[in-house]
């Protein structure tokens, strides 16, 4: 089996789950923040948000070089502006994903700022450790934020509590 079946079936499964955390984002609380030094909830969403387009990122190019990028936040003032923005990222990545081959996915992908080189690894890993396994870290961490919210959480590997 190609590797790309692989990852597509992944990426579809937790893109499912992260969907149903983003939907529950209060918009009338963007602002909160559960610590000085945390993400505004407005800005973690965002952020999961747009990661999936960085599946597409890292397939299409070979590296990623912040001092050459000039990066805009889109506007998005609202819950179904955040999920209008999460489902296409979503759906160009599985349209990457999908054409990818085994050989691209074994090309080194580099991950800079100017000369300062932060990583390279074959794409497969960035596209494990820096697309998927991140957008799970922070779903985890936009969880919390909802839960001291008092937003009832979805149920992500099984019902949660207040999915009974």
């Amino acid at each position: 089996m190609p590797m790309n079946q692989s990852l597509v079936a992944e990426f579809q499964h937790e893109s499912d789950n992260t969907r149903r955390m983003l939907e529950r984002v209060p918009d009338e609380h963007f602002s909160w923040k559960p610590h000085e030094k945390s993400y505004s909830l407005h800005h973690l969403a965002m952020h999961i948000a747009q990661m999936a387009g960085w599946a597409k990122v890292t397939i299409e190019q070979d590296e990623l070089d912040f001092s050459k990028q000039e990066f805009e936040w889109p506007e998005v003032n609202s819950t179904r502006q955040l999920m209008e923005l999460f489902e296409k990222h979503r759906e160009e990545a599985i349209g990457s994903l999908q054409q990818v081959t085994d050989e691209e996915l074994m090309k080194p992908w580099t991950l800079r700022n100017g000369p300062q080189v932060f990583f390279t690894m074959p794409k497969m890993v960035v596209l494990r450790s820096m697309v998927f396994n991140h957008i799970i870290h922070h779903r985890g961490q936009l969880s919390v934020y909802l839960r001291l919210l008092n937003v009832p959480l979805p149920g992500i590997y099984g019902p949660s509590a207040d999915e009974q």
